[in-house]
């Protein structure tokens, strides 16, 4: 594998981990192999973060503390109060810096930020001296310094932490043949795009169908990290294809490497990333740089601000891997995120897509509920969740934000379409992409705990969003959804420009039928799942896997040659989900990330302690 100098941030990519039995010397030495699913699920996102999301955080010792307070509620066993230990950059019984030493600390850090980049820019010059081969030869031996390096460490054992216990994590076959016939397609479906990996693509990032080879030039990097190992591997063992789960384990265990990998191997790449790059305001860049740890952002996101999607969709996470590790400094650097925001004034109370992780000022008024913004107001919502439902603030805060929504971005066309426009500087933008279909499914979501008893009015948007998306489908050629469409004059759900009329195998529409046959059980979301299912088989099925297509308005559309990691992750787990019972993988237990990778709720009352006879 060859592990580039910048890797890029996605926060949209979320894969499970495996982690061995090791940890926990008071149980036998081996895991059941639904247990090590539940443990793959907990850690899921950090790993992710490695893949397409290097989004470090900062140390915010340099910042004026924030009394977090939920400490009790989301990581009851860590303990955040000793001694007055500085826990991730927040003084805990402390005494803060007076306000002449804050001055003179922040002057210290913006002169080393314009050192470290002084420093990489040449070291990149040096670099271009050199041939491809010679900088290939110099990752390599880096790598091997580093591996080495970790070797020699002794590993210290993780405190014993609450596993969540398992529920719904295995199902009975439907009853109705109809639908158990449907569920073994997707079944199939799944299968033939994984043997077709494995055969032509295994060990690279995704799989060029048609060429019959690996693709690994994407949002992953230029690296061969077996991103659609990792990202298949909880639809693997949901669907039962308990052979196929264990070969990408077994690749995992053996092949993937950040020098680092598993659970103590992530907590130690975790002390290494979060202290990876420092920010004035502790927002992120969206890329750094692994060796030296200077991050920079987009030159096109508005003067090289954060996204806001980005930025905003690591909590989930975060605060899952405060609570498997006992270490706070996870759950800190996302609350410290989330306070930030919270004291900031909002354009008509709209989040901006970017904020300068410099100035702490927002960029461009772009706000949208799709591309760029999207995860941010779904993690909102899904951290309360997460929560058991005691994290209130950020439930207040998506009550807040999806009500500013209502008011400024959702119109209802002249042909009685509701859709989810984009809001650019005072401007409505009458456009709706594929991606903003997931908050019809969001809305559902969040329906019941929405203020003034307005449950049935968020239920009753998120059917609206689907049946829009639903037309976006009905209305081209093959019945799968352009990237983007179009609600002026008399055109209504339809793409406009060349550039917006493919499909790439995305899950968004589908996401939002299963959320809303779950909560609703109406009959036609599963019929338009299984139209989407259909279409993709005949249009998108090739003999080496599945392609996207160009143009979903032709009728013979040239293929776009990827097979894409998420099509594995999402798009076929929420269509397996789409036609299973219930109690697989039930709403009240479990928390479908971005990705669609589960995560399980933090009950109190639905935790087992090892290890530790204070919990027993």
């Amino acid at each position: 594998m060859t592990t580039p100098a910048l890797l890029p941030l996605s926060g949209r990519r979320i894969p499970p981990l495996n982690l061995g039995a090791s940890s926990f010397p008071h149980h036998r030495a081996t895991l059941r192999l639904s247990e090590k699913f539940i443990l793959l699920l907990i850690l899921s996102a950090f790993i992710t973060l490695c893949f397409g999301a290097f989004f470090f955080l900062p140390d915010s010792s340099k910042h004026k503390r924030f009394d977090l307070g939920l400490e009790d509620v989301l990581i009851p066993h860590v303990d955040t109060s000793k001694g007055g230990k500085n826990l991730g950059g927040y003084l805990i019984h402390g005494q803060g810096h007076d306000e002449h030493r804050h001055r003179e600390e922040e002057e210290r850090l913006r002169n080393k930020i314009r050192a470290d980049h002084e420093k990489a820019l040449e070291e990149a010059k040096e670099k271009l001296k050199k041939s491809r081969d010679e900088i290939r030869a110099e990752i390599q031996t880096e790598k091997n310094k580093v591996a080495q390096e970790m070797k020699k460490k002794d590993s210290k054992p993780l405190p014993p932490v609450p596993v969540p216990n398992l529920i719904g994590i295995n199902s009975e076959d439907p009853a109705d043949k109809d639908i158990r016939e449907k569920r073994d397609k997707i079944k199939e479906m799944m299968k033939h795009a994984w043997e077709n990996y494995r055969q032509y693509g295994w060990g690279h990032n995704e799989l060029k169908p048609i060429a019959r080879k690996g693709h690994s030039t994407n949002i992953f990097g230029n690296s061969q990290m077996g991103a659609t190992i990792v990202d298949a591997l909880d639809t693997l063992y949901i669907m039962g294809l308990h052979d196929e789960f264990r070969e990408g384990q077994d690749w995992i265990d053996k092949n993937l490497d950040f020098s680092v990998v598993f659970k103590l191997k992530a907590v130690q790449l975790a002390g290494k990333l979060l202290p990876a790059f420092n920010t004035p305001t502790g927002i992120p860049w969206a890329m750094v740089n692994l060796k030296s740890g200077v991050g920079r952002n987009w030159g096109w996101a508005s003067a090289g601000s954060s996204i806001l999607a980005e930025f905003g969709t690591l909590h989930m996470e975060f605060v899952h891997l405060s609570y498997l590790t006992g270490d706070p400094v996870y759950y800190n650097k996302v609350m410290h995120i989330r306070k930030l925001l919270q004291k900031m004034e909002r354009p008509n109370g709209l989040y901006p897509n970017y904020l300068n992780p410099r100035t702490g000022r927002w960029g461009q008024h772009h706000t949208s509920v799709g591309g760029l913004g999207d995860s941010f107001y779904e993690y909102l919502l899904k951290a309360w969740l997460m929560s058991d439902k005691m994290d209130t603030e950020a439930r207040k805060m998506y009550d807040d934000a999806i009500e500013a929504i209502e008011r400024h971005l959702i119109r209802k066309s002249n042909g009685g379409l509701t859709y989810i426009g984009e809001w650019k500087n005072g401007h409505l933008e009458r456009k709706m992409g594929h991606l903003t279909c997931f908050a019809g499914g969001m809305f559902a979501l969040g329906a019941d705990g929405s203020r003034d008893d307005k449950a049935g009015h968020y239920l009753q948007l998120g059917a609206e969003i689907a049946h829009t998306c639903h037309e976006s489908y009905d209305r081209t050629t093959l019945k799968l959804g352009p990237e983007a469409f179009k609600f002026d004059g008399g055109l209504e759900a339809v793409a406009v420009r060349q550039n917006e009329k493919y499909y790439i195998l995305r899950p968004e529409v589908i996401e939002t039928y299963w959320y809303m046959w779950r909560f609703t059980h109406d009959p036609k979301y599963r019929q338009w799942g299984w139209e989407a299912a259909q279409a993709i088989d005949k249009y998108c099925r090739v003999s080496g896997g599945f392609s996207g297509v160009k143009d979903v308005y032709s009728s013979s559309p040239a293929y776009d040659d990827v097979q894409q990691s998420f099509f594995l992750a999402e798009t076929l787990k929420y269509l397996y989900l789409l036609f299973s019972n219930d109690d697989l993988l039930p709403l009240d237990n479990w928390v479908f990330n971005t990705e669609a990778h589960p995560l399980p709720v933090l009950h109190l009352a639905n935790t087992t302690l090892s290890g530790n006879p204070a919990y027993r």
